[in-house]
């Protein structure tokens, strides 16, 4: 029996004119490829930061000094560096600069623990590769000083602050406004210690460096948590990123200079560096958000620079759709809300469109091991709300058993493996965790499960390791979830399972509510986990139920903003 996948046939339902693109523009640095745009945009605004405004000339000069830094300090094609900052500018600097060296960026949350940082940059080191290190002053205070004796791989710190990119007198307005907690940079034995504005700004050379960068060259390690185990470096070459960005851009029909960006997604995570990446690229201009979660603050930008793109999580979206300021701002000139990292409610995607307009809502699909994305709901075409649309262009897709590893028909769930350009090299010092990942035909595995529909639409149903097990049947988690966010109470929820004492290899499922902000109840929670149980039995499958309604006032978030699962597992 022929694959239905074999012949992509979503490809008819792509929008018009659409076709894959030719593999040989591909064949290029994301340096090389930006050239043209910091030439033709230099005076244009790059970035916008807390009222401070930096324009892509700038952008270039500074990057031009960072690589000059590294250079310098002995830094070589292959060498890395951890860049462990929030959305300010001088991330942005550090990420160019690194690439412009030769050298290899890699995404450090500035909410690591001591541990994990110390994990990350003494993976990243192995190998003989030098590391440094870009971070906050009050992370090299508080959290790498006690480390940084345990990392001899760690070559160079430099550190800024979170008003670094401001003038001095800028800067102690914005520290007496923000109450900004400073930490002392002092000297650390067998490190160059850097300040990135006395220093690495004041005193390296602006010149481009003259280092030659190719399309194989790795540009980024980018650790993904993972349900189990140690975090995992997935390594991506300029190829992987530039594949992804033109695939993307030609998708949604992206010009140059045309498009103002505004993202709550960390540039630490893929997400938030692809946007960025495709920022610089086109010459867009980008409104910095420090703080994904200061919901003021993100109206108040767009009210100011009124984006044409907004790119985000879907709990970040849910936060703003019960903000007022949200819902009355002027949201005309916005083309697009993109949302990615975690399945968005219907009902909230509803909401959302009846704010900012009709069909400006597009769901898409990615992992940080594919550049990352993969999958988008048509720009123009047939969108499907709860859907993550279709294979891109230069992708194959096909769904499997994760058991068997066979096919599974249209509309039988099964697990996304994707092949193209876009996806990882290979996971840093794990040959074998890459051997699992990607097959002897270079299809990745991605661990989601999913339903791809007759006219090749696929919606997530769960990830392989959420799945719950529940008397032999399986509980997609995702799918349920949808289904009981639905209910007029119910803001955020997610469901986990635990063991059934009862039967030994089934499970219970447990669903962690959120109620929603504008429901209003008489505080009787066992009334309310009435009303949801009742809504569950009429639209759920019986084992799909759940056993257990936990109530909380606010469910544990990730970095990015999904739904913690891992901490209301330890809750259990």
């Amino acid at each position: 029996m022929e694959s239905p996948y074999t012949s992509r046939f979503w490809k008819k339902n792509w929008d018009e004119n659409l076709s894959d693109l030719d593999p040989n523009i591909f064949e290029t640095s994301y340096t090389e490829a930006i050239k043209d745009t910091i030439d033709k945009f230099s005076d244009k605004m790059a970035f916008a930061y807390q009222g401070l405004e930096i324009s892509f000339g700038e952008v270039d000069t500074y990057s031009n000094q960072f690589a000059n830094m590294l250079i310098e300090n002995g830094f070589k094609r292959g060498d890395v560096v951890g860049i462990n900052l929030a959305n300010i500018p001088e991330y942005a600097y550090a990420l160019i600069g690194t690439l412009k060296a030769g050298c290899i960026v890699s995404g450090v949350s500035p909410l690591m623990s001591d541990v994990q940082m110390h994990y990350q940059i003494n993976d990243l080191g192995s190998g003989g590769k030098n590391v440094a290190l870009v971070t906050l002053d009050a992370i090299f205070e508080h959290r790498l000083k006690k480390i940084a004796d345990k990392l001899p791989q760690l070559k160079v710190v430099i550190a800024t602050s979170v008003i670094g990119s401001f003038d001095k007198e800028s800067r102690e307005k914005v520290r007496a406004v923000r109450e900004i907690p400073y930490g002392e940079v002092t000297p650390l034995e067998g490190k160059v210690v850097l300040d990135f504005q006395d220093d690495v700004l004041a005193k390296y050379s602006s010149d481009p460096p003259n280092v030659d960068v190719s399309p194989d060259d790795i540009a980024f390690i980018q650790y993904t948590g993972g349900t189990t185990g140690p975090p995992k470096g997935a390594v991506l070459t300029h190829r992987n990123c530039v594949s992804d960005l033109l695939i993307v851009q030609r998708w949604l029909n992206w010009q140059k200079g045309r498009g103002v960006a505004l993202s709550g997604f960390p540039f630490f995570h893929i997400a938030g560096t692809f946007f960025l990446e495709n920022c610089i690229y086109l010459g867009w201009s980008q409104v910095l958000i420090a703080n994904p979660r200061d919901a003021l603050h993100i109206c108040n930008e767009i009210k100011k620079y009124q984006p044409t793109a907004l790119v985000n999580v879907p709990s970040l979206y849910q936060i703003l759709i019960n903000f007022r300021k949200f819902k009355r701002l002027d949201h005309s000139k916005l083309e697009v809300c993109i949302s990615a990292a975690s399945p968005f409610p219907v009902e909230s995607q509803k909401a959302l469109e009846s704010i900012v307009g009709e069909r400006k809502l597009l769901e898409v699909y990615g992992m940080t091991e594919c550049s990352p994305l993969t999958t988008m709901n048509p720009m123009w075409g047939k969108r499907k709300l709860g859907s993550i649309g279709l294979p891109l262009l230069n992708t194959e897709l096909k769904l499997i058993n994760p058991e068997t590893g066979d096919e599974v028909p249209l509309g039988e769930a099964g697990e996304i493996c994707v092949r193209g350009p876009m996806v990882m090299k290979g996971y840093h010092n794990k040959p074998e965790e890459t051997k699992k990942a990607i097959d002897e035909e270079g299809f990745m595995h991605t661990g989601d499960i999913a339903v791809m529909d007759e006219n090749g639409y696929l919606k997530i149903v769960d990830r392989t390791k959420d799945m719950i097990i529940v008397s032999g049947f399986k509980v997609f988690s995702a799918k349920v979830e949808d289904t009981l966010s639905k209910h007029p109470a119910i803001g955020m929820i997610a469901l986990i399972g635990e063991p059934n004492p009862d039967r030994p290899g089934s499970e219970i499922v447990n669903a962690y509510i959120q109620v929603d902000p504008e429901y209003t109840y008489d505080e009787d929670e066992e009334k309310l986990k009435e009303s949801i149980l009742a809504f569950a039995k009429e639209h759920c499958a019986p084992y799909e139920v759940p056993k257990k309604i936990h109530i909380k006032k606010d469910l544990p978030l990730t970095v990015v903003g999904k739904i913690d699962k891992k901490i209301l597992r330890a809750e259990k």
